[in-house]
């Protein structure tokens, strides 16, 4: 890594670091170098798949608010389901005579007021997820290259 993209990255007031997410995220120019991977000549690798599970839920909670974003689609989802079977239920109850038993309108209104929940969780969890952002004090943008600015003066001719 170049001097610059190190002094970026250590200028970041993060605590959790991610680093293969800040090392993209910085945008510095980067380039791959292939090599051929080679078998352990001894001992064992001490990532096992828990690891490697909790780095990439680090990896996904510390750059994106999809997951909260998910959370609010579902609660759509839902609530848009059980409103729908809500009213085919009536529907069928005022047209063909359809007797509804108990737990049909329970389960409906369980399920309609779940999905609410989850559409209230999910924009309490956009505010929350824009919080997070900005307590990170991440900069909007690095500098690569300064290049001195030099001011020209013109001359009109009368």
């Amino acid at each position: 890594m170049d001097r610059k993209v190190v002094d970026s990255i250590l200028g970041l007031r993060e605590r959790h670091r991610f680093s293969k997410g800040l090392f993209e995220w910085a945008g510095f120019h980067s380039k791959c170098i292939e090599y051929k991977n080679v078998e352990r000549a001894a001992g064992n690798s001490s990532w096992n798949f828990s690891k490697l599970f909790h780095y990439a839920i680090e990896g996904i909670v510390s750059f994106t608010i999809v997951p909260l974003r998910i959370a609010t689609f579902v609660g759509i989802l839902t609530a848009l389901a059980a409103f729908i079977y809500m009213g085919i239920t009536i529907i069928q109850t005022l047209l063909f005579g359809n007797s509804v038993s108990g737990y049909t309108s329970t389960i409906s209104l369980i399920l309609f007021f779940g999905g609410i929940h989850c559409i209230f969780l999910g924009i309490i969890g956009e505010y929350l997820g824009r919080i997070f952002n900005e307590v990170k004090h991440r900069p909007h943008y690095f500098i690569r290259e300064h290049i001195e600015s030099r001011v020209r003066t013109f001359e009109f001719k009368k």
